[in-house]
């Protein structure tokens, strides 16, 4: 095969470039999530259970979240089917509209049956369907090269949600209809013309001709099915990997009462939400640059470990500085196991059926994140405290952790070879 022209190159090289364009709208797509996420919610939950038009106990409000969280997790996978299918931006623009939609449907409602399908809705939308295709779209566009874009992509998503909450703050003492109002029409007004105007697709972008490059070929047109995926120690390895991460973060919910039980004072619990950021995104652009030259599996076991061992020895935080040391691995360690979910799918299994995986693996993340803070309430319920919680979840990622020294990440052109057909 001769050299590509002149011509091809300038196409690939424009081609790059506008890769950085959509690692933008990906991190834009995923602040979107808001409304559908557990921390967006929050920031509505106290008003919604004073609100006289819903008549229900804080229980029975954990409990629709915990449904709407289990039922909305399944719109997973027929996103990533539909992203395979019709491209990136065609299903972007549709979820970005329907979520808008019912954020803002969400405002008129009266009655806790409503709720129950409006939260469902919201948790489906958008944690689950638009995070799949926000991290999809990164990996559809960069393939082999992705772990530096996803650094990038994760640290503009913190900054992004940060910027968020700020935007939020003035509305803190207001009817929670007016915030929730407000974010729908910034869905519909700001993130849908970005969906159609910005977004595109990377196959359709080149020319025909521009397919003879064989590692474009490569890159485009080979890659695992899901079920060939699922055939592999890798991909269940990081499943359980990013699913320990979704269990560890329903600590968010109990960390305040967690403090205060080992001596520390209430604005601790935000001293602690700060370091633990401000870790994470120093760590993060480091994290895209290694993942680049060191082996994904060892970088994930190193994640796993240091996690482990902060939360062994969180009962035993009593002081500040142990705090921020406690706080800064949780923030290293978070971002490594954060990256390499957005960024192992493509590089392990290819971008032809990114969706299908991406959309799996996500599923698995929406699940426990559900399961979580449930597991983290029956163990205070049931020993008075948080502490056989962190030993189970410490003793769980050391498990892990040592998996991963046997774990041999694949590559997308061995599933010509994998059993069964990669069309």
């Amino acid at each position: 095969m001769g050299e590509p022209s002149d011509s091809l190159r300038q196409i690939d090289t424009r081609r790059s470039y506008y890769g950085w364009v959509i690692v933008v709208v990906a991190a834009m797509a995923m602040v979107a999530t808001m409304p559908g996420r557990t921390h967006g919610l929050g920031m509505i939950t106290e008003r919604l259970l004073q609100d006289s038009a819903f008549e229900m106990s804080r229980v029975e409000y954990s409990n629709m979240n915990l449904w709407g969280t289990l039922l909305g997790g399944l719109f997973c996978l027929p996103c990533g089917w539909l992203i395979d299918r019709f491209g990136l931006r065609s299903v972007l623009t549709v979820i970005v509209a329907v979520l808008g939609a019912v954020v803002l449907w969400m405002t008129h409602l009266t009655g806790n049956a409503a709720l129950f399908v409006a939260i469902t809705l919201t948790r489906g939308f958008g944690q689950s369907a638009l995070s799949v295709l926000s991290i999809t779209m990164v990996g559809k566009w960069f393939g082999k090269g992705v772990t530096l874009p996803m650094a990038v992509y994760s640290l503009i998503l913190s900054l992004g949600f940060g910027g968020a909450f700020q935007l939020a703050k003035p509305y803190a003492n207001s009817d929670w209809r007016t915030l929730w109002g407000a974010i729908g029409w910034l869905l519909l007004g700001v993130m849908l013309p970005v969906a159609v105007l910005l977004t595109r697709d990377p196959k359709r972008n080149a020319p025909a001709s521009y397919a003879t490059n064989e590692l474009a070929a490569t890159e485009t047109e080979i890659g695992f099915t899901l079920r060939q995926a699922m055939r592999t120690p890798a991909f269940w390895m990081f499943g359980m990997a990013i699913s320990h991460m979704a269990v560890i973060s329903g600590l968010s919910l109990f960390n305040e009462a967690i403090l205060k039980s080992q001596g520390f004072e209430s604005k601790a619990f935000y001293d602690m939400m700060s370091m633990s950021s401000i870790a994470g995104l120093v760590a993060q652009l480091p994290v895209g640059w290694l993942g680049r030259r060191v082996s994904l599996a060892r970088m994930q076991m190193v994640g796993l470990a240091i996690q482990a061992t902060c939360m062994m020895g969180l009962p035993f935080v009593r002081t500040m500085p142990q705090l921020g040391l406690y706080c800064a691995g949780m923030g290293v360690g978070g971002a490594i196991s954060a990256i390499l979910f957005y960024s192992v799918w493509s590089q392990a299994f290819g971008r032809r059926h990114l969706g299908h995986i991406q959309g799996f693996s996500q599923m698995l993340t929406v699940l426990a994140s559900a399961l979580g803070p449930k597991f983290l309430a029956e163990c205070q319920a049931r020993t008075g405290g948080y502490h056989l919680a962190f030993q189970l979840l410490s003793v769980v990622g050391f498990c892990l952790a040592a998996g991963f020294c046997f774990v041999r990440v694949p590559k997308p052109e061995e599933a010509l070879t994998s059993t069964g057909s990669s069309s």
